[in-house]
């Protein structure tokens, strides 16, 4: 249980004369790279190094010491992440929280709810905290003081600032009675702000009358029968793992040969260091780990020595830690199922990844079991839970962390009670490669089959399935290219109206990206971010909290750029009537009306029959003009990879595909670990104007009947209203581009440019491999970014003459160029193209361009 040793110099007083003060630390780990510092406060207040900074509190410790003539007592404890449910926090690390007041009898007199300065809360924040915090029973603001932590001198203005400028740390202070002090960590010669903060917990001591937080005796005794349950059955576990290895390393030491060569397949959710047990196991850098944000998106192979035994090590993509199996994406999911037949006729041992940072709760459990489906049965039979971030252990054992959970014992239940730990962190700890590849040979040895047996026809079949997509996704490319060269060509002149402000509306299910693609567009972090609905269920119980689109706005040196988020909805229900209603709130406020719609899609998910219907319903009150001002927007394009998005849109199939057809196949891709870069803005906004001059005009319900005559030489006396004369245009465009998708492919196939990487989110960092690669950017950084794109918006806002090669309805986020003055010749006939269509052969691209200039 809790460590209750007590730290104090030897000589001093340890007198009960001495007044006393009980302090309990609490709070959340380092997230993006930004440290808590519970550990470190700890030390500066009792003026020792009695914490061990180097390794994560796993467990609650005591220490004891006289300051300022004070006998204090601090308790450090181990940290939940900042932005998940409790249901995430491991069970023993709850135990532990909750084991932490009856360190200190008769109870502490202060919580320091400890935050490290620059740590940008979400409201997410709120329901986590209040979650952890009810694991002590009963109110503890009343007896709290927050610590902001630092490690280097800062200004109370700059913590005013910080905390006006967040509405979760207000709510925060606000519980707290606005009590608060600042603590430099990096700075113990500095004992007046130790002492200035023992003066301020005092004081809560006298609001409180001296009375200590309430600590129930029943509930300390029946945390410690939990804590004995717990260890007699990781007992009974260990020993029993212990027994069965000894049976079967008895049949080895009887002479039973073993292979040479063992072939392994590491799988597991995204997250869980596949990539790195690979690495680990090979002693080398085999497999890329998360370079510039990407993730594993093919299956990698690679090979290796240990020992003079020969390796092959199959790395594969991971799934969402929470997806269902219907919701990852159909390339996920092949390239998963590959993974075992890259090493035929089969892999001798699955090693399914599971991390320990994170609690393996329902939902968690739920994602393996389901993707272990794409397999046979059998696997399991060959199948060792590999869990990694070992340090995160500390001074527990892994069978106690097994028992404690019930998802975990399933696991591992499921696999024939075989399983390993990996601190990927220690590349030079041999011992637990050696160890690993030991339990593989005894599960080798005891398995009736000498590995699991793949069906070379199915492997055949994966291949074929990605050889056709990966040709049907250059072709889209190259298609949707040659669109776009033709749409720069008839649009590529000014927009009837300057463009002095962009309106945009995001539109799309909850978790699906629509807030960190509005912080991006914007280059600040303004709308809060979720990416969790099995959370989001909890705290939506009661809807109707959430129904209120957000607008945000940005100034690029004067061009305005407005962004309504509006409210999202399950995508496994159907979007409720009150969407669509806000939605036409949040069409209200981009007065006189939206430049486009963005409808978000998540690449890291699958895009469904439902999806698509519910995007349908929601936007059907604006009619169905409004698809002219349409565009996908892909999220989470660190999903991707190196690969183009095209790959993602042949293999979603026809639901997206219906979706893209219906925006004039417009789409985008963005990613969170580009945030802060002007490419992908620019290109956004490109497109964005594009769908301007297309339009001549934003949005509006309001559908003008101007009136206007066909000339002459095409109609006689025939009046055509304003929408009339649009639908036909519209009509003329898309016969267009029906035809350039039927045109002949050339001989030659061009180079593909792919879709860039992305994404900084909210999740912690759990795969133990570099502790930097979460890190947020500067606000330096993101300032030169949004100067650079300020600079090019001014730049082709303001000109009279508009650019002719800034139109991109249809490509995907390639590095096209940017110069205006950029002409694109059409690669091919016109008058070929146009035999293809209804129109008149003489209403060539040029005239449409001159005919529609003319006409308003």
């Amino acid at each position: 249980m809790a460590n209750k040793t007590e730290a104090s110099n030897s000589g001093q007083s340890q007198s009960n004369n001495h007044p006393q003060l009980r302090i309990v630390l609490i709070g959340g780990r380092e997230l993006n790279g930004i440290g808590s510092g519970k550990s470190s406060a700890g030390n500066i207040i009792l003026g020792q190094n009695v914490f061990n900074t180097s390794i994560r509190t796993a467990q609650s410790e005591a220490r004891q010491q006289e300051v300022f003539g004070r006998q204090i007592t601090v308790v450090d404890t181990p940290g939940w992440w900042w932005f998940f449910p409790r249901e995430n926090t491991p069970k023993l690390d709850q135990i532990e929280i909750q084991s932490s007041v009856h360190l200190c009898p008769p109870g502490p007199n202060v919580f320091l709810l400890v935050i490290p300065v620059g740590l940008n809360f979400s409201t997410l924040t709120i329901p986590s905290l209040k979650k952890h915090l009810e694991l002590f029973n009963t109110d503890v603001f009343s007896h709290t003081i927050v610590l902001f932590t630092v490690v280097a001198p800062v200004s109370d203005k700059r913590i005013e600032s910080n905390i006006k400028a967040n509405a979760t740390l207000k709510w925060i202070l606000h519980q707290c009675g606005d009590r608060k002090h600042v603590l430099n960590i990096s700075n113990r010669d500095d004992r007046d702000q130790v002492k200035l903060l023992i003066e301020k917990m005092e004081t809560v001591v006298g609001q409180n009358r001296g009375r200590p937080f309430s600590v129930d005796v029943s509930h300390e005794n029946a945390l410690r029968e939990e804590i004995k349950l717990l260890e007699e059955r990781a007992s009974q576990r260990k020993d029993k793992a212990q027994k069965q290895r000894q049976k079967l390393r008895a049949l080895i030491e009887g002479g039973k040969a073993l292979p040479q060569h063992l072939k392994l397949v590491i799988i597991g959710a995204q997250y869980a260091a596949r990539s790195s047990t690979g690495n680990t196991i090979l002693g080398k850098n085999a497999f890329e780990v998360n370079k510039n944000g990407n993730k594993t998106m093919r299956c990698q192979i690679n090979q290796g020595f240990f020992q003079e035994k020969q390796l092959t090590v199959v790395d594969s993509p991971g799934w969402f830690y929470n997806h269902t199996l219907q919701t990852t994406s159909e390339m996920d999911k092949l390239e998963i199922e590959k993974s075992v037949h890259l090493c035929p006729p089969g892999p001798h041992a699955i090693l399914l990844v599971i991390v320990l940072a994170t609690a393996i709760n329902q939902s968690y459990k739920r994602a393996v079991s389901r993707h272990m489906m794409l397999f046979r049965e059998e696997i399991w039979k060959h199948t060792i839970v590999v869990f990694t971030r070992g340090d995160w252990l500390g001074v527990k054992t892994v069978e106690e962390r097994i028992e404690s959970e019930e998802g975990l014992q399933w696991l591992v239940n499921k696999c024939g009670n075989r399983y390993h730990v990996l601190n990927n962190m220690d590349k030079s700890n041999k011992t637990q490669v050696k160890e690993l590849i030991e339990k593989i040979e005894e599960m080798w040895v005891g398995s009736e089959d000498p590995y699991y047996e793949v069906d070379l026809n199915r492997a055949e079949q994966i291949e074929a399935e990605k050889e056709a997509g990966d040709k049907m996704a250059i072709r889209l490319k190259r298609i949707n290219e040659r669109k776009s060269r033709v749409l720069k060509e008839v649009y590529g002149g000014a927009p009837r109206q300057p463009v002095t402000d962009i309106r945009i509306v995001l539109v799309g299910p909850k978790c699906s990206g629509k807030s960190m693609a509005g912080n991006i567009i914007l280059f600040k972090e303004m709308f809060d971010l979720a990416f969790d609905t099995t959370r989001l269920r909890e705290m939506c119980e009661d809807q109707s909290n959430y129904t209120t689109p957000l607008k945000h706005e940005g100034n690029f040196d004067g061009v305005k750029v407005s962004v309504v988020e509006t409210p999202g909805w399950f995508s496994d229900q159907t979007p409720p009537d009150w969407i669509r209603e806000q939605l036409l709130h949040g069409v209200s406020m981009c007065s006189p009306g939206p430049h486009v719609f963005l409808l978000v899609v998540p690449i890291s998910s699958s895009f469904t029959k439902e999806d698509l219907k519910a995007l349908v319903k929601v936007l059907k009150p604006l009619s169905e003009r409004v698809w002219r001002y349409c565009m996908v927007l892909f999220t989470w394009g660190d999903w991707l990879s190196d690969l183009p998005v095209e790959n993602y849109i042949v293999r979603e199939g026809k639901e997206l595909q219906k979706l893209l057809e219906k925006c004039g196949n417009r789409y985008h891709v963005l990613s969170p670990y580009r945030f802060g870069d002007p490419v992908p803005v620019k290109e956004l906004f490109q497109k964005i104007i594009g769908i301007v001059k297309r339009n001549d005009q934003h949005f509006t319900t309001d559908v003008k009947q101007r009136k206007f005559q066909l000339l002459p030489w095409l109609a006689k006396e025939h009046i055509l209203t304003e929408e009339e004369w649009k639908k036909r245009e519209n009509e003329l465009m898309e016969q267009v581009m029906k035809a350039l998708t039927e045109e002949p492919e050339e001989g030659s196939v061009p180079s593909v440019r792919v879709a860039e990487s992305m994404d900084d989110t909210k999740f912690p960092y759990m795969s133990g491999d570099v502790a930097s690669e979460y890190g947020s950017i500067s606000e330096f950084r993101n300032q030169q970014a949004h100067d650079r794109v300020a600079e090019w918006l001014r730049n082709r806002m303001k000109r009279s003459e508009a650019s002719s090669g800034i139109v991109s309805d249809c490509a995907s986020s390639t590095h096209e160029t940017l110069d205006e003055g950029l002409q694109v010749e059409v690669p091919f006939p016109v008058n070929s193209l146009f035999t293809k269509m209804k129109t008149p052969l003489r209403m060539s691209v040029n005239t449409a361009n001159v005919l529609r200039r003319n006409s308003f």
